[in-house]
């Protein structure tokens, strides 16, 4: 470890090196190099994107640009459970909205947010691609489908209390 340098970022170093070994100066494998970044450390702080623009010799700005654009990128920690609703235009006209609101209600979060105790995340999506089940959300990965807000905040409760049940 070079002296000096704290020991968080010599590790973020490390890791980094073996992300973007063979990618330098080429920003057309950035996304392929910040999705691998977020796999591995959950999310990107902004001393993550500043040591992968050093490390693939780009701008900064270019490095936060793409990672901000977008939506799939988190530059916050999502919860330890996370619930997207789609707002596409089937699922916008079969109800979305009204969902999105009972589930912001529900979580006592608004969209976008996590809870203060970091149990859940609530986020939106343009489009799920499985429009024929309209309207839809995805909690922690699965998709769970329902014909009216009220009974898709029982499947999310359900499903949130058995994630939560050893």
């Amino acid at each position: 470890m070079p002296r000096g340098e704290p020991m968080h970022t010599y590790l973020l170093n490390n890791e980094l090196k073996h992300l973007v070994k063979g990618q330098r100066q080429q920003s057309d494998a950035l996304i392929e190099v910040i999705h691998a970044a977020q796999e591995k450390f959950g999310y990107l702080t902004s001393e993550l994107l500043g040591q992968l623009a050093e490390q693939l010799q780009l701008p900064p700005s270019l490095v936060y640009g793409v990672a901000s654009f977008y939506h799939a990128f988190r530059l916050e920690p999502r919860g330890e459970h996370h619930c997207t609703v789609c707002t596409g235009t089937s699922c916008h006209v079969r109800g979305s909205t009204a969902l999105l609101r009972k589930l912001e209600q529900a979580f006592g979060i608004s969209c976008g947010e996590t809870a203060a105790d970091g149990s859940i995340s609530l986020d939106t999506v343009r489009c799920l691609g499985v429009c024929g089940l309209a309207p839809l959300a995805v909690f922690d990965g699965q998709i769970i489908r329902a014909d009216s807000p009220s009974e898709m905040i029982d499947k999310v409760i359900l499903a949130l209390e058995n994630k939560s049940t050893p």
